[in-house]
Parts: C-alpha cells; sequence; structure tokens
C-alpha cells in the first residue's frame, strides 16, 4: 500500500490530530510516523487519486488540523510515497532541512495575490498618460476610426503601453505588500495574470497585510487584485537561504 503525504512537523508537535480521515473513499485514517525529531502525517493512499473537491478539502483539513497546534510544513495535494519506509528515509536523510524550514515557517502563513488590469481604466489611463498616444487616438475617431494602416498603429502602440504598464505594475504589487511580509516568493506565469506571488506573513500581522491590499486597491483603481489565503506556506517549503 502506497503512503499518502500530508505534512512534516517536529516530533515535539503538541497538536498532531487523532483519529482524523483523509483522502479516499472511504476516508483514510491519518496516522504519524515519527523518526528522531520529526514527524510526518500520513495516510493510506487510495488506488486511484483524482484532485476531486472532496479530496482537496480533506487534504486541507488535515493540515489546518495540525497547524492550528504547531508549525506544519505542508505537502501539495498528490504527494505519495511508495511506502512508510521510504517517508522514514526521507524523514531521517533531510531532517537538518526540514527542521530549518518548520523554524523559518513557525507561526507563519501563506497569501497569494493575483494582479490584473481592468481593461477600460488601463486604456484611458495610458492615454491620459501619453499625450502622443492619445493625440494619435483622437485623430483617428476624428476621421472615423481612420484606415487600416492607422488603425494598426494605433493598435500596436497601445499594446505597448498597455505592456509597459503592466511590467510597472508587477512591480509595485510586489512593492506595496512586501514590507508586511517576511518573505516573497513569485509564483508561475499565467495567461491573464500581470503579478502572480505568494508572501510569507506572521500570523500577527494578518491584518496589516490585508490592510496594504485594501490601501493598494484604493490607490490604483485600475488593478484587479485577487486574494488566497491564509493559507498553509506550500511555497515556501523548499525554500533555501
Amino acid at each position: 500500500m502506497s503512503t499518502y503525504v500530508y505534512g512534516i512537523a517536529r516530533s515535539s508537535h503538541p497538536g498532531l490530530p487523532e483519529k482524523l480521515g483523509g483522502v479516499g473513499e472511504p476516508a483514510q485514517p491519518v496516522r504519524v510516523l515519527t523518526r528522531g525529531d520529526l514527524v510526518a502525517l500520513v495516510s493510506d493512499a487510495p488506488d486511484s487519486l483524482r484532485p476531486k473537491r472532496r479530496d482537496l478539502l480533506a487534504h486541507q483539513n488535515v493540515l489546518a488540523e495540525a497547524g492550528a497546534g504547531g508549525s506544519v510544513l505542508p505537502m501539495r495535494f498528490g504527494g505519495v510515497s511508495p511506502d512508510d519506509d521510504t517517508v522514514l528515509s526521507v524523514l531521517g536523510e533531510r531532517e537538518a532541512h526540514y527542521l530549518e524550514r518548520l523554524d523559518a515557517l513557525d507561526n507563519k502563513v501563506e497569501y497569494n495575490v493575483k494582479a490584473s488590469h481592468d481593461e477600460e481604466s488601463v486604456l484611458h489611463q495610458v492615454l491620459a498618460d501619453d499625450p502622443d498616444l492619445r493625440a494619435l487616438s483622437e485623430a483617428n475617431r476624428a476621421a472615423g476610426g481612420g484606415s487600416y494602416d492607422q488603425k494598426l498603429a494605433l493598435g500596436e502602440r497601445v499594446v505597448a503601453a498597455v505592456q509597459q504598464r503592466e511590467a510597472r505594475d508587477a512591480v509595485l504589487v510586489q512593492q506595496a505588500l512586501e514590507a508586511t511580509a517576511a518573505d516573497v516568493k513569485p509564483g508561475p506565469e499565467s495567461g491573464g495574470w500581470l503579478a502572480n506571488i505568494s508572501f510569507l506573513v506572521d500570523r500577527d500581522r494578518s491584518d496589516a497585510f490585508v490592510n496594504a491590499v485594501d490601501e493598494l486597491k484604493q490607490a490604483n483603481p485600475h488593478l484587479v487584485l485577487t486574494v488566497n489565503g491564509p493559507l498553509p506556506p506550500y511555497s515556501f517549503v523548499e525554500s533555501e537561504g
């Protein structure tokens, strides 16, 4: 039977869950594997594991229950090891690394912030910021839209101006929020977002972080900000330094 891994904690963790159901249907009982100063929260892995809502929530619930009592290194959904012995071997081999990360992430949570532009607002803004571009747009409009070449030239300049604005605003988002965070990690680039950034935040500063997001929104109404958190600090488990 393969072993499903939820997270790693210190063996001295005071709040490890007991008789808690994990992934699978029926829910597999969560158990604790101990090696030296570390423990792993595990269960038997279902034969066919898929990212269904029920299993995603079960994974999150195990981490939430354990995280309420102390620092836990969260594993991402779907982490399966061949067996318990393999998990124990990894705990022994990487003990120093995991203990260092537990110290670094103690009492901290993750907030993920994704930013995009309100298209109409940012278009007005780039035209307002560039007199030449605004004049070209007004000339085309006065000419009934302009010729094909004129429309193409205007469109290319607008796209370039918006892309420059996206790059500046990506920096703006990080700079505006990193002062309230202990660490920052850019997420993978994806279409539709000008910024995808994870922030490691002390639990005691969560309100300050959320307030900083609100202030950023108010000062920049052309930005659309999506905030997900507080989360277990997934993005910072393997961070070095």
